[in-house]
């Protein structure tokens, strides 16, 4: 089912019908049921409210590719015909001039600050706020965020704008009444009411994904308008749709103010954002890493990898370490992570309760600010620029070497070949990494190849990756990995914890079945 960013309306009205329901044999009209046992009205609350809500108008000059977008089918004898007849019309673009489209915002601030999405207003010459009295102001965009499709516009209104307040999402229940405000196919001052039907819900829209879920309907040309609490405050700014037809089914998504006021207000004051920057790379934690750990319950961020020149940089947090803490606050998963130092102030000093060797640690950091060249290197966004050039984080030393005179012969079964779940280990020697083209940071022990069908090959291990640690020892020649197996299936571990790393030095985390 696809998620829709609602902004040009487009879709078809349908005629109103009259029910009526049968009680004690006579027919009642459901408005007169209504009238008795219906919900209370939110005609008081959303009375003064209506004000702060606007509708922005954008233009963009296209060239002529088409013949534009495709009208609705309208029953013939609706009042609706000609209207939308008109507007499509409209619509169809020729060379070098401007297609309009329609959605919502709402004021924040007296003095002309207004919130609306950053799809409302993408790609516009000209932003035109429309008051509700049919006033018309130029809008000058202040900033945007593309992240969490917010952006902050600002008009000069001769006299003080009516303006509504942000409120706190954090205590929105599922199931709290809530109401939207918007302007859905250009319908200005339509007014919708429903329920949180969930909250953190992850759509895929962004790195910082947390949404309200309602069921207040919202449709296209509803973008950037507010969701308001039963206290006329702004929870929510109602931001994208599941419809496979373009119109509301009920299912709709809000961006919630725990996020979004600090984004609005950064962008009000610096016209960019400014985001708390923790300098590595997570991945998530699954059942068989969580047992390979020894954890009762998958939860936190596993850190991957340390952005070389980052905040933490041959700091307090290592690769290995599973992030269960940040703040104060609890990291459930691994998305929670990027999110919450996000939203984090930058230059802060944080506490850090890491998973480290079995044992929670509690680890200071000082975050860094996020660039927009950097956002790859953000936790979660999974790029292997963020990666640490040298491999290490810090605890991936190698181990003393032994002496090469000793007349033992176990170093060098210990440098022979070996398979080991279905992995065909060699030692990296440099000449071996100069044939494969290995980075010459990269230390641990050669994969050549992996047999088709074994548990390696199904857990992603392949050809070419380089084993770096196993059950958090460093591993430097095959029999090093055969030993540390063998002592896992003793101790009674069920997956073996493996480091590994790419040819470039890119590191990622493996849980490995033993049985």
């Amino acid at each position: 089912m696809p998620v829709t960013r609602f902004s040009p309306f487009r879709s078809s009205v349908a005629g109103l019908a009259a029910f009526a329901i049968v009680t004690g044999g006579v027919a009642v009209p459901v408005g007169a049921m209504a009238q008795t046992n219906g919900p209370a009205s939110v005609a008081d609350l959303a009375a003064p409210l209506l004000d702060a809500v606007v509708n922005i108008s954008t233009s963009q000059s296209v060239k002529a590719e088409g013949k534009g977008p495709t009208p609705p089918r309208i029953p013939d004898g609706s009042p609706f015909q000609e209207f939308f007849k008109d507007y499509f019309d409209n619509q169809k673009p020729e060379s070098g001039e401007k297609v309009n489209s329609l959605g919502s915002g709402f004021v924040i601030d007296p003095a002309g600050y207004v919130v609306t999405n950053n799809h409302v207003i993408e790609g516009a010459d000209d932003i035109e706020v429309i008051f509700p009295n049919g006033t018309k102001l130029k809008a000058k965009l202040v900033g945007t965020d593309t992240k969490t499709d917010l952006s902050v516009l600002k008009v000069e209104p001769k006299a003080p704008l009516k303006a509504v307040k942000f409120g706190d999402s954090r205590t929105m229940r599922i199931g709290d009444w809530v109401m939207a405000i918007g302007n859905p196919f250009g319908l200005g001052g339509s007014l919708t009411v429903g329920v949180v039907s969930a909250r953190g819900r992850n759509i895929n829209a962004g790195p910082y994904d947390n949404f309200i879920q309602t069921d207040a309907a919202i449709n296209k040309g509803n973008s950037g308008g507010p969701l308001f609490n039963m206290k006329g405050e702004v929870i929510g700014i109602n931001t994208a749709i599941i419809s496979p037809s373009g119109g509301s089914i009920g299912i709709g998504f809000a961006v919630p103010t725990e996020l979004a006021q600090n984004i609005v207000q950064q962008l009000i004051e610096f016209g960019e954002t400014r985001r708390g920057w923790l300098g590595v790379r997570v991945q998530p934690v699954t059942d068989d890493i969580a047992s390979s750990l020894g954890m009762d319950t998958a939860k936190g961020a596993l850190i991957s990898g340390v952005v070389k020149g980052g905040p933490v940089e041959n700091g307090p947090i290592k690769p290995g370490d599973v992030v269960l803490n940040f703040d104060g606050k609890p990291i459930q998963e691994m998305r929670d992570l990027p999110r919450i130092v996000a939203e984090s102030p930058v230059g802060k000093e944080v506490d850090v309760v890491v998973l480290r060797d079995g044992k929670e640690e509690t680890v200071k950091v000082k975050l860094g600010q996020l660039q927009d060249s950097a956002e790859d290197q953000q936790p979660g966004a999974g790029s292997d620029d963020a990666m640490p050039e040298d491999g290490e984080g810090g605890e991936m030393t190698a181990p003393e070497q032994k002496n090469g005179e000793t007349e033992q012969q176990a170093p060098d079964t210990r440098e022979a070949a070996q398979t080991v779940l279905g992995m065909n280990l060699v030692t990296l020697t440099d000449e071996l990494k100069t044939e494969k083209s290995v980075a010459e940071s990269v230390e641990g022990v050669y994969v050549a190849s992996v047999t088709p069908g074994s548990i390696a090959e199904q857990k992603g291990v392949k050809a070419g990756d380089v084993i770096v640690e196993v059950g958090q020892d460093f591993m430097e020649v095959p029999g090093d990995v055969m030993v540390r197996v063998n002592g896992l299936k003793s101790a009674g571990r069920k997956n073996a914890h493996m480091m590994i790393a790419d040819a470039q030095g890119n590191l990622r985390f493996v849980a490995i079945p033993l049985e």
